[in-house]
């Protein structure tokens, strides 16, 4: 069997479509129709159902794509570990954070390990936490970074962050003269918050909800910045970790310590479970353990 093939194969089935897959491939469609076409000669099985108004694999596709996902994973870690023994200190790194994580704390992080491995090479993903985690799980991204806790059994796990949530509010909210605050006396108050993809979001509902009320949710958002300049227009209140506070313009905007309960804000670098680090990846996370203890 040709790899090549094998590879056509996958990225057809991947998008479901022959369309998206030369796209992918920068091959021509027709060139990817008749590889998929030789592939299912040699197999002696239909790999694709073309009955259907779209790309479905039939139950053999999905028995050679599955295998076939496996023998690309090997031959992936067969390239990681021949390019370790002929590049220790080169690579690249491809890492998953969500937006507000990486404003806090990734200009520094990226400035301060660039400087000790100018070679390595760092791409970054903004996405939510679930979607960072699903791409760690499918090896798409080297790390993630996300809230703990989370299944050890699953993921590797480097913790760098231990901090806490504050509630923030607008300079003339009556809550803003406080010193700290309880969440069931948030239950009158209008919520700003991210988008229900972002772990933070169920976060807060949950406490809300175990203290005895469901929030009333205005806006929600997937940017930071626009969170707070609605609270920097008096339109509701959030919760945000507490490093923001150094963030957000203090002429308008308060943060409040939360207590009974305090909120943990927990972050830690996930990979896959089993999955071979390349020297990069080995390096990154020793820079991280070592040099920077949040």
């Amino acid at each position: 069997m040709d790899i090549r093939h094998l590879t056509y194969f996958i990225e057809v089935a991947k998008y479901k479509s022959f369309t998206k897959a030369s796209q992918s491939l920068h091959l021509s469609q027709s060139t990817i129709s008749k590889v998929v076409k030789s592939l299912e000669e040699e197999l002696n099985v239909e790999l694709i159902d073309r009955s259907a108004k779209k790309i479905e694999l039939t139950e053999a596709g999905e028995i050679v794509l599955a295998e076939g996902e496996r023998i690309m994973e090997s031959l992936n870690d067969l390239s990681i570990h021949l390019y370790d023994l002929m590049n220790l200190k080169k690579g690249k790194i491809k890492i998953g954070i969500p937006p507000i994580i990486g404003f806090l704390f990734f200009p520094k992080i990226i400035k301060g390990f660039n400087n000790l491995y100018p070679d390595i090479k760092i791409k970054l993903f903004e996405d939510d936490s679930k979607k960072v985690k699903q791409e760690v799980r499918d090896g798409t991204l080297d790390l993630g970074v996300v809230m703990l806790p989370v299944d050890e059994k699953e993921f590797d796990v480097v913790p760098f962050v231990y901090d806490e949530l504050s509630l923030f509010v607008h300079n003339s909210h009556p809550l803003a003269k406080w010193e700290k605050v309880e969440m069931k006396e948030l239950q009158n108050e209008t919520f700003i918050l991210f988008k229900q993809e972002f772990a933070i979001h169920d976060l807060i509902i949950q406490e809300c909800l175990r203290v005895g009320f469901r929030p009333e949710i205005a806006f929600e958002s997937s940017q930071w910045d626009f969170i707070s300049g609605m609270i920097g227009e008096n339109l509701g209140i959030s919760i945000f970790p507490k490093p923001m506070a150094k963030k957000v313009d203090q002429d308008l905007i308060k943060a409040i310590p939360i207590d009974n309960p305090r909120f943990p804000w927990n972050l830690g670098f996930i990979s896959k479970k089993e999955k071979h680090a390349s020297p990069a990846v080995r390096e990154f996370i020793k820079y991280i353990s070592a040099e920077l203890p949040f």
